[in-house]
């Protein structure tokens, strides 16, 4: 599966300032770093090896800890618009409401020329996102999809947007945010990077 993203062009998935913070969350020195804006970025394929300390993200064969990254961050206020960034069609529609998972998420499924599916996952959303949307409805691009959550509804983090994308369809509305160290490989080459339609984010 390959498309070609130099084709296309795409839309902001969030409106971001001129400057923002790159967050470093690999560290513990890294995760103290003073923020500097409201919104910030959280890095693909980035080792974070004390954020996920819920019992989800406990290896289920007990042969590592999920602590690698598989999507882009976008922090930015309660409240924030969320929009599409290629025309597709509704996929999933879930509120992942267990603490420490996605609250309130949508997946998308973009079909390219290259008679290519990709997937995009939006997590960390607003209850209100899901209001009023169905399996299979169109979303164009630049539309908007929602808002971002409150810690209160989003699983308990600070308010941001998890974006994912994927090859492969999801499994019961999901996509794993976060894998272990054995399953990294296999993983990048499921979970794209996003930078490929979000642009140099970082």
């Amino acid at each position: 599966m390959s498309i070609d993203f130099s084709r296309y062009q795409f839309s902001y998935v969030v409106v971001l300032p001129e400057e923002y913070d790159v967050l470093d969350l690999s560290s513990p020195e890294g995760m103290k770093q003073p923020r500097t804006s409201p919104f910030c970025i959280g890095k693909y394929n980035e080792v974070r090896p004390l954020m996920y300390t819920h019992e989800m993200y406990a290896d289920q064969q007990q042969e590592g800890e999920r602590c690698i990254h598989m999507g882009i961050d976008i922090g930015a206020p309660t409240g924030t618009e969320v929009f599409n960034f290629y025309q597709g069609t509704i996929h999933c529609i879930e509120d992942h409401s267990q603490p420490g998972d996605y609250g309130p998420t949508l997946i998308l499924a973009h079909e390219f020329d290259e008679d290519v599916v990709l997937y995009s996952l939006f997590g960390h959303l607003s209850q209100e996102s899901l209001e009023g949307k169905e399996l299979g409805q169109a979303i164009e691009q630049g539309e908007c999809l929602g808002t971002i959550g409150s810690e209160s509804i989003n699983g308990g983090w600070p308010p941001h947007l998890h974006f994912q994308l994927s090859w492969l369809p999801p499994i019961k509305g999901d996509m794993p945010g976060v894998v272990a160290l054995k399953d990294r490989l296999q993983s990048l080459k499921v979970f794209p990077d996003p930078r490929l339609v979000l642009g140099p984010l970082y």
